[in-house]
């Protein structure tokens, strides 16, 4: 057992470091059109296995129109990641870098996909408080629809609204 949590504890430094050189590639490419970084999914909960994504949602403006274009542009970081990520495979650590681009417009409108970072996104860059200040209201927005993060064992999903009525319209 104290091998086992050696091990996790080895794992979460791993990607500990890998964090530290995104933030700064990601703040080195985007510069002053970055307004956040949230790192979400198992390394966001530091729960990160050896072959975890790095799943990252990335708020800038402004941004290329279109994900094609979007992860083109991202390539330059990835590119600059290289060399961790090489480190990592010989380490045994086989992760690909799988980030969202949003403006904040975009992030205004919400996406489903925010549900995943309620109580797992890691914040590593919100310039004033961005993403803070939107997930304090979308939080409210699901108290005041009586949401419920339902778990079941190690899974969960939501209840957006227990309470809902057939044909009844809502939004999150």
């Amino acid at each position: 057992m104290a091998l086992r949590k050696s091990r996790a504890h080895w794992l979460q430094e791993k990607f500990a470091g890998l964090l530290l050189d995104v933030e700064t590639e990601v703040a080195r490419h985007y510069g002053e059109r970055l307004v956040s970084l949230i790192v979400f999914g198992s390394v966001g909960r530091s729960t990160p296995r050896m072959d975890s994504d790095l799943d990252m949602l990335i708020v800038a403006d402004p941004l290329q129109r279109g994900r094609i274009k979007r992860v083109g542009e991202f390539k330059a970081v990835k590119d600059a990641l290289g060399n961790r990520l090489r480190s990592l495979e010989r380490d045994g650590i086989f992760t690909t870098l799988a980030p969202i681009f949003k403006t904040r417009s975009e992030v205004r409108q919400g996406s489903l996909l925010f549900l995943d970072m309620i109580d797992d996104g890691k914040i590593l860059y919100d310039r004033e408080d961005f993403w803070q200040t939107y997930l304090a209201q979308f939080r409210e927005r699901l108290r005041d629809l009586g949401a419920r993060k339902i778990f079941q064992g190690d899974r969960w999903y939501w209840d957006l609204k227990p309470d809902y009525k057939p044909g009844e319209i809502f939004e999150i």
